[in-house]
């Protein structure tokens, strides 16, 4: 059962791009629609456009709880994989299912009554509260659907499947490019729901992606059955020992990204909703990176519980290497592009230009970025999360944001552009050094 899929055998680049590409026609299906889901916002002018950029760095630090769960999940599984064990892996995934869903909706509950403040705190003006609320009240109340599908098809990937995953993201993806028009606008015998319609389509995305994930983990990998009291604490306490630093260490981007909101707010309404603009089309940018990130981690799980540290190295220096030199391909082509997405995605001249800038500058570095991505990845693989959680918190402190914040003040919200892309290479180059000398330590105690 362990090695199915192929993550013990057969060529390393050959393996991970088996489980790369099927994962990444998946994510482009959720952000291309979610590029779709902005640009009709952005047809409702700029408030719109603003309020969902706020809302931003919040979604995000709430799916952190999920992803680090799935982080955990990932790891361990793809362990207990790896040594065979098969009834212990299905054990541990439901477990851990109904932890992070526990979780989610106690975060949830506390985000509907703190939705103001907490805006308000991150730099909003009072006048697109209303919007604000209007969205993430649909948000909080219907994120939990997300859960299963999220840390379920981490589960499901720590068998070396992407297919099935992708699969299930492109049926979420199809759904709200679907829906979101019909009820952001109103088309047909559909309300006119605004923005609200807009949440209420991604809620319905996700109803699919459930069923979707619940069929495969029960019926066909087998890994979501009857709980098991006796051994939930003890496996709750280790997913935790890895899950609790994998979110923080992602909630980390979210902390960067609301700060960085609080930065950008001082610039006007424009440049929030330039930036909330460019997160969107930075994801798909990056599509690859996340997907093969998500590849790495499963990979160097199974192999490390196999005994064969060699060969989880090798995938991680693959892995780091293609990031580079893909991200700089990417970017190349992008560049004559930068003008017409632009104007695609706002309809007021001032957030066109500074879009622009920003697509002119930060993408050079997305290659850098992938680097330290990578190395997160294969800490946690390797139980090393709190080493990981360091590394983000030196990212965050050492890197991005004393780099933005010298850009913005010798030149404006144009130099935070060229301090967040000099953060990212800096942080590429040291997570490369301290790749080397983990690899140098781990296979010399051998």
């Amino acid at each position: 059962m362990h090695d199915k899929h192929g993550l013990l055998t057969g060529s390393i680049p050959k393996v991970l791009r088996q489980m790369t590409i099927p994962m990444t026609f998946g994510l482009i299906a959720i952000l291309m629609f979610n590029l779709v889901d902005t640009f009709f916002i952005s047809l409702l002018g700029t408030d719109a456009l603003a309020a969902v950029s706020y809302t931003f760095p919040v979604t995000f630090a709430v799916n952190c709880i999920t992803m680090g769960i799935g982080m955990g999940l990932s790891t361990c599984i793809g362990r207990l994989l790896g040594q065979g064990k098969g009834e212990d892996a299905a054990r541990f995934s439901t477990h851990g299912l109904l932890l992070a869903v526990l979780l989610v909706c106690a975060t949830s509950s506390l985000g509907l009554v703190t939705i103001e403040p907490l805006f308000l705190m991150l730099g909003a003006e009072p006048n697109l509260i209303p919007l604000i609320h209007d969205y993430m009240f649909i948000w909080y109340f219907t994120i939990p659907l997300l859960v299963i599908p999220m840390a379920g098809n981490s589960a499901i990937r720590a068998t070396g499947d992407t297919k099935t995953p992708a699969k299930i993201m492109t049926l979420a993806g199809l759904i709200n490019g679907v829906l979101d028009p019909l009820l952001i606008f109103g088309i047909g015998p559909f309300p006119e729901l605004g923005i609200q319609g807009a949440a209420i389509a991604s809620a319905l995305s996700w109803l699919g992606a459930l069923f979707g994930s619940l069929y495969v983990l029960v019926v066909r990998e087998k890994l979501l059955g009857w709980l098991k009291p006796r051994h939930i604490a003890a496996d709750w306490k280790q997913l935790l020992t890895i899950g609790t630093p994998a979110a923080l260490s992602n909630a980390v981007g979210a902390i960067s990204a609301a700060l960085l909101m609080v930065m950008i707010s001082s610039h006007g309404t424009e440049a929030v909703a330039a930036y909330g603009a460019a997160q969107r089309i930075e994801s798909i940018l990056v599509i690859v990176l996340m997907s093969l990130t998500s590849a790495l981690t499963p990979f160097m799980a199974q192999n490390l519980g196999a005994n064969n540290p060699q060969r989880s190295f090798s995938g991680l220096f693959v892995s780091m290497r293609f990031s580079i030199l893909f991200q700089l391909g990417v970017f190349l082509m992008m560049v004559p592009l930068s003008v017409p997405l632009a104007a695609l995605f706002s309809q007021e001249q001032a957030v066109r230009e500074l879009l622009w800038h920003y697509l002119l500058v930060v993408p050079f570095s997305y290659g850098f970025q992938g680097v330290a991505m990578m190395l997160t990845s294969g800490l946690n693989a390797l139980h090393r999360p709190n080493t990981a959680l360091a590394w983000s918190f030196i990212r965050l402190f050492l890197f991005t944001l004393p780099s933005a914040w010298l850009g913005s003040l010798w030149c404006g919200i144009e130099g935070m552009f060229v301090g967040l892309a000099v953060s990212n290479i800096l942080a590429g180059v040291f997570s490369y050094l301290y790749a080397l000398k983990i690899r140098r330590e781990t296979l010399s105690a051998i």
